[in-house]
């Protein structure tokens, strides 16, 4: 199977460059956009209905043109969910939860923790109530996978300047030991776990400063699996050279 996961910066605009034809000519099994920026009906046909998918879309209720997470599928979902349950964490359209028979797959654009303090709590938050939901998840029984832009470098290792950024949201102590807590607790950031050594891997770069010329960037997407799921990952990749945003698209093959 074959999974990707994609900060689009806009459904809308990454189709109007022509990169959603790039989506579409991989042909995955499962295909999960984050910032789409849209509600379903005013995307293209193409993109709201591709043919041969499933799809579903959260937008935000709090603003246009705001967040927005989106899962494709060949496979019909036994159930599809819209949030955690938890009004405030689910006003922005972050989150959907797609059950199948083997595993439950999780798509979701976390908060970035910018504009102060304000934001940063809600990040935080956010995190705290997204890690008791996969956990109860978990204890129900099912194995779970979860991607998407996490908004935090975990270790050094994955942002090119991680000296600059130390008091910067993204590389902040405390959001930095949450992706540790999550580890904890049995999920496996799984590109990583492929690429130990590996370094000047990034998957987001600023646009503004033409950071990807230079690869100054961060990697701040993930696919993370179930420890249970880990012998099924067969391999993870980063499509750096895939252009349409300022993230670029994450692959996960894994055999479900």
């Amino acid at each position: 199977m074959k999974i990707i996961s994609w900060n689009v910066n806009g459904a809308r605009a990454v189709h109007k460059k022509g990169n959603w034809q790039w989506l579409i000519d991989q042909n995955p099994d499962i295909f999960c956009l984050q910032e789409t920026k849209s509600e379903a009906h005013q995307l293209p046909d193409e993109v709201r209905s591709p043919v041969g998918y499933f799809s579903y879309f959260n937008s935000s209720k709090m603003r246009k043109g705001y967040s927005g997470v989106a899962i494709y599928s060949k496979i019909e979902p036994n159930k599809v969910e819209y949030g955690m349950g938890i009004e405030e964490m689910d006003q922005e359209g972050r989150l959907v939860v797609a059950y199948f028979d083997d595993f439950v797959l999780l798509n979701c654009y976390f908060p970035n923790g910018g504009g102060g303090p304000v934001r940063l709590e809600y990040k935080l938050k956010f995190y705290t109530h997204f890690l008791e939901f996969i956990l109860k998840l978990r204890k129900k029984g099912m194995q779970v996978i979860f991607c998407g832009d996490v908004n935090t470098a975990h270790m050094s290792v994955d942002l090119a300047r991680p000296k600059e950024n130390e008091k910067n949201t993204g590389f902040l102590p405390e959001e930095r030991a949450w992706i540790g807590a999550v580890i904890n607790a049995g999920f496996v950031d799984v590109w990583r776990n492929k690429n130990i050594d590996v370094k000047d891997a990034y998957t987001y770069w600023d646009m503004k400063t033409f950071a990807r010329s230079r690869n100054v960037g961060w990697r701040i997407d993930y696919f993370f699996v179930d420890q249970t799921l880990l012998s099924y990952v067969k391999n993870v990749l980063i499509h750096k050279d895939i252009l349409g945003s300022d993230h670029c698209p994450l692959q996960l093959d894994i055999d479900l």
